[in-house]
């Protein structure tokens, strides 16, 4: 088999098909759980901190470039900082994330047990099997 055709087989597989959908989806899942933390969620906290932008909090490791304002302005200068704002911004947007997945599993696992708990059909009695044996034998002779 060449490498080509072997390579084709292997992409068209359904489960790789649905891992590069779901990767895509999942792309674009996390720029809007990053949107929620960055828009609606980090501007509330802003409020109990003072109005600061929480993303923006840093503490400043070297002094000797001068003290910066901004965390942009300590990138630029290419200060060292201890940027803790942005890591605990990040931490939310991935307890974020977690627990919508987990939201989403649960809601899968959910239907699926519905699935799995169809009745089962009962099982028949003695009697009942010999009716239906009398049956299916009555209806092969006519």
């Amino acid at each position: 088999m060449s490498f080509i055709k072997e390579f084709k087989e292997f992409a068209m597989k359904g489960n790789v098909m649905d891992l590069a959908v779901g990767v895509i989806i999942g792309g674009a899942f996390g720029k809007i759980v990053t949107s929620l933390v960055d828009n609606i969620l980090m501007p509330i906290v802003g409020l109990f901190t003072g109005g600061r932008n929480f993303n923006d909090t840093f503490v400043q490791l070297d002094k000797s470039k001068g003290i910066v304002e901004t965390l942009a302005d300590a990138k630029a200068k290419g200060v060292a900082v201890f940027a803790y704002g942005a890591f605990i911004q990040s931490v939310i947007d991935f307890l974020i994330i977690a627990f919508c997945i987990f939201l989403l599993v649960k809601f899968m696992n959910k239907l699926t047990k519905k699935k799995e708990e169809a009745p089962a059909p009962a099982e028949l009695s003695t009697q009942e099997k010999l009716l239906t044996e009398i049956r299916d034998e009555l209806k092969k002779s006519r």
